[in-house]
C-alpha cells in the first residue's frame, strides 16, 4: 500500500474567494474514495488538483510521490487516469471507439500520425471488452448513447494502467438502466486488488458503487468529514453538510438518501 495523494493545508483562491480551504487529505493505493458535497463545495477543484491540472494557492499537494510545483506535470499526468465531461468534449465525434481508447497511450484525443503496435491494439480491445464495449470498436464516438460514452471515457482512463484513477460524476445524466450497468462495472473494478487508488466525485449517494471504501464530504470548500464510508455517509453527517434533514439507508452496500 502506497500513498497516491497527500494534501496538506491545500487552499485554492479565485477572485478573492476560497474555493478550497485548508484541505488535509491522504489517499492510499488500496482505497476507493467518493467525494460528495453541495454545488459549489469545491469538488471539481479538488479533482483538478488531484489530476495535476491546477496548483494550490497555498499548501502542499503531492501526487504519486511528486510534489506539485517541484515536478514535471507532463511526466506526472500520464500516470493518472481521468474521466470527465470536459474530457469527453475534447474527443472528436467522428473518432472510432477503438481509437478513443487507443490514443490514451499517447495522452492525445483524436487519431493523427501516431504509431501503435499490435500490443497497444490488443490492450485497447481487451479493455473495451472488460467494459462491455467490445462490439462497438468501429462505432463513431458521437453516435453512442450517454451510457456508452461514459463507459468509453472510463475505458480510455484505464487503458494505460494508471496509478491513480479520477472519475468526475461518471453516472451523471444516465437513465436508471445505464446507471446501474455502469455502477455494476465500476463496483467490480473497484473491488479488484489490481485496481489503482480511485477517487470519484458525485452529487448523489445512490451513484456510489459497491466496493468503495472511503468518503470525503466537502462544504464551502472545507472538509466536513472524511474516513471509512460507513462513518461518513450517515444521516447526521449528510444533514450537516447539505443543510437539510436527511435519512440515509445502506442496503447491501448501496446507499440511498431522502428528506426525513
Amino acid at each position: 500500500m502506497t500513498t497516491v495523494l497527500d494534501l496538506k493545508g491545500v487552499t485554492v483562491v479565485r477572485d478573492g474567494n476560497d474555493i478550497l480551504d485548508k484541505v488535509d487529505w491522504t489517499v492510499d493505493s488500496s482505497e476507493r474514495w467518493v467525494v460528495l458535497g453541495p454545488n459549489g463545495a469545491g469538488k471539481t477543484t479538488l479533482l483538478q488538483i488531484a489530476a495535476a491540472l491546477i496548483h494550490p494557492t497555498r499548501g502542499n499537494a503531492t501526487i504519486l510521490e511528486s510534489a506539485l510545483g517541484k515536478s514535471d506535470v507532463f511526466e506526472l499526468r500520464p500516470r493518472i487516469g481521468f474521466a470527465s465531461t470536459a474530457m469527453a468534449k475534447r474527443i472528436p465525434a467522428s473518432e472510432t471507439v477503438l481509437d478513443v481508447v487507443l490514443t490514451a497511450a499517447y495522452s492525445v484525443t483524436g487519431r493523427w500520425n501516431e504509431e501503435y503496435d499490435d500490443l497497444d491494439v490488443r490492450r485497447a480491445q481487451r479493455v473495451l471488452a472488460e467494459w462491455k464495449l467490445g462490439h462497438l470498436g468501429d462505432r463513431r464516438f458521437g453516435l453512442l448513447s450517454d451510457g456508452e460514452q461514459k463507459r468509453v471515457q472510463i475505458a480510455r482512463a484505464v487503458m494505460t494502467d494508471p496509478e491513480l484513477l479520477l472519475l468526475d460524476e461518471p453516472a451523471a445524466s444516465l437513465d436508471l438502466g445505464a446507471r446501474e450497468e455502469l455502477l455494476q462495472l465500476l463496483g467490480g473494478y473497484a473491488s479488484s486488488p489490481f485496481a489503482p487508488g480511485i477517487i470519484m466525485v458525485t452529487h448523489h449517494v445512490e451513484e456510489i458503487p459497491r466496493g468503495f471504501t472511503h468518503a470525503l464530504l466537502l462544504s464551502d470548500g472545507a472538509v466536513v468529514r472524511s474516513g471509512p464510508i460507513d462513518e461518513v455517509i450517515t444521516s447526521e453527517v449528510l444533514s450537516e453538510a447539505f443543510g437539510v434533514s436527511l435519512e440515509v439507508v445502506n442496503t447491501g452496500g448501496r446507499f440511498a438518501a431522502r428528506a426525513s
